[in-house]
This record gives C-alpha cells, structure tokens and sequence, in this order.
C-alpha cells in the first residue's frame, strides 16, 4: 500500500509542473487556435492605471503612459485612486490638461474596486489596465489592440519581464520564462486562466461582471470563458517591472497573491465543472487547483518516501534525493551566495514558491482574506 501511495503522490506532486504542459501539447497540436490577423479595425481605448498611494512614482508611471502611442483610435488616459491619502491625487491633478483623468474610489475596498469605478467612467471600447510600477513600450496599445481583430478573443496579456537594478534578470527569471511558455500554450487551447494582473487589456463587455472580491486577472479571465471568448497571451506586448527593494518582502507578495486566487476561486467554483466550462475548467483544475497542492503532495511523498527507504533501490535513492534537494534549499536560504548558482537557484525558488503556496493555504483555511493592498517598494 506504501509502495502505491508512493507513486501516486509523486505522480501528484509532478504533475502541475511537468505532466500538464505535456498534456496541453498534445492537445494543442489536435486543437489548436490561433488568433487571427489583425483586420485594420478601430477601436477606442480606456486606459486605467490603478493606484493607492504612490506619490514616489506615480509621476514617472503617468510620464510613461503619456508617451504611449495609439495611432487607429482614440487613447483616454484615467488613474484610479484607491482612496490614496498621500499626494498621489494632487499629482494625478496636475495632468488633467494633458488629458489624464482621476477617479477616486469612494471608500476604500481594494483594486478591484478602484478599477470598477474606472470601468463605469471609461469611454472606451477596450479597456487596458496597469500598475503604477509597470512600464510599458510606447507601441503597446497599438500591439495590444490588434489582437482583438479576431471576434473569438475578450482579453489579452502581456508577457512579464522581471528585472534588477543593474538590468539583468531577477532571481525567478526562470520560473517567469516557464509561466510564460504555460500561457502561451494555454492562450492557443481554451485560453488563459488568469493575465497578468499588472498589464492587461479586455472588451469592455466582458469587464461588465465585475468582482471586487477577486483578483482582476482572474475575473476577466472567468468572464471570457463566460463568454465563449478567449483570454490570450501577447508575447509582442511587454510589461517591466523591477525587483523588490526588500528582497525579503517577495514572500509576503507570494503568499498575499496566492490568498487573493484562491478567494477568487471560492468565490466562482463552478469553473471548476467541466460539463459548464469544458477545457477551461481542466486548466483550471490542473493551473491553479493543482499547483496550490503541490506543497501538500510533497510533504505526504518525503513522509511517505521516508518509510519505504528501507526497502532499498529506487526508494532509497529518491529519499536520498529529497533530503539532498531540500537540504540545499536551506542551506541556499541561509547562505545567499549560493543562490548565485543556476541549478540551486532553481531549487531554492522551486521550494520558496512552495513554502509560499503552503503558507498561503493556511492562511486562506483559517479565514483569511485580502482584498486592499499596499505597493510593494521596488
């Protein structure tokens, strides 16, 4: 019976990371769609930048939105206060002659809520949102918009690029070229299961089911496969972001991220039923459901593996394995020169992101929510 849990549990504990992208090849290449080309079509665009108080950066972030380009349509600029008390509306203020709106939550709830309201005083046809610590290419827009030439897509996400002061790749490089490379396969099937929450566009009819309770990137997602629509990946359409200044602070910013989708999740469970969502729901399952017990299913496989050790052979070696797995994770955690080292890097990330999605867990089973937020220092 030991011997079979064994094996179930590392089939468990594999699969979100290695046997799903497998899997979404091959029914990929049975299914696959593909976007089609843009048709010269013209669209008017909202672009919501979501901010709480950000009076350090938001003046850089509004200098970058202003020189973005739009040449098929018209671009309406709002920032979105989340009842910011620090400045941050006074400098927004400042622009309103180069044609930047604010709007201003009235109460403060969270992002969502600060975006709901842009969304009800938005004009455009697409709506385009962004953090205040992403920074965008000046043809952005002009990338973003034409995808949604073809009819079947509702959302679409740009691709994250996650740098260093010094302007080389951060720590989670790796981990981002993979969840990029996962996306892309998923864009090409039932579509995305959630964007990139910092940098994303949508019609604006598929952001009119609006949960302030769950995260945005998800919602939209979720309204698109509502819809019959697609959310799809734009590997043309780059968000950059900066490491934070506090490298200690990530985990926490794992550990909130997590505990927002799964609230999400709860909130709108039937997505999980595949007789309602067909292939979508099997991403779900397999993206979002599965990934989050992975930390579960390795904890049960090393006190599994541990009691079958003794039988020798392959049982041996792969507690072997563990114990030198995990105790190079620690000893990467304590000393950080040896994060400098590619194939511990990878499992120091591999175990911290896990550690993250355990922690997250417990916190979310013992009745924790997260709906505001603070921005991270970058």
């Amino acid at each position: 019976m030991l011997i079979f849990l064994f094996w179930v549990l590392l089939i468990l504990g594999s699969y979100s990371y290695f046997i799903y992208p497998l899997v979404l090849k091959i029914l990929q290449g049975k299914r696959a769609t593909q976007v089609a080309e843009n048709g010269g079509d013209t669209f008017s665009v909202s672009l919501i930048v979501t901010a709480y108080n950000e009076k350090d950066r938001i003046r850089e972030k509004i200098e970058n939105v202003l020189e973005l380009s739009y040449g098929k349509g018209e671009l309406e600029l709002i920032v979105a206060s989340d009842c910011s008390d620090d400045g941050t509306d006074d400098i927004v203020r400042e622009y309103e002659d180069r044609g930047v709106r604010l709007v201003r939550a009235q109460e403060r709830l969270g992002k969502e809520n600060a975006q709901l309201t842009a969304i009800k005083a938005a004009k455009g046809d697409i709506l385009v949102f962004s953090d205040t610590a992403t920074k965008m290419n000046p043809d952005s827009i002009d990338a973003l918009v034409s995808y949604f030439a073809d009819e079947s897509v509702g959302a679409i996400s740009s691709e994250d690029r996650f740098i260093s002061k010094d302007g080389s790749v951060a720590g989670e490089g790796a981990y981002v070229k993979y969840e990029m490379w996962l996306r892309n396969q998923e864009s090409q099937l039932a579509g995305l299961v959630g964007l990139s929450g910092s940098f994303f566009a949508a019609r604006k009819e598929v952001c009119e089911d609006w949960d302030i309770h769950s995260p945005s990137d998800f919602n939209t997602a979720l309204n698109c496969a509502s819809a019959g629509l697609r959310a799809v990946t734009a590997p043309d359409v780059l968000g950059y972001y900066q490491d934070l200044k506090d490298p200690a602070k990530e985990y926490a910013r794992k550990v909130r991220t997590v505990i927002r989708g799964m609230t999400g999740l709860s909130r709108h469970a039937d997505v999980l039923n595949p007789g309602k969502f067909g292939l979508f729901a099997f991403q779900v399952w397999s993206h979002k459901l599965m990934r989050w017990l992975v930390p579960w299913f390795l904890i049960a496989l090393f006190i599994v593996n541990a009691l079958v050790a003794s039988r020798g052979g392959i049982y041996t070696l792969a507690f072997l394995g563990q114990l030198a797995f995990y105790g190079l994770a620690i000893a990467a955690h304590f000393n950080a020169s040896l994060r400098d080292i590619g194939p511990i890097k990878i499992i120091y990330f591999f175990v911290q992101v896990n550690v993250a999605l355990f922690d997250a867990a417990c916190q979310f089973l013992s009745g924790k929510r997260m709906t505001t937020w603070k921005p991270s220092a970058r």
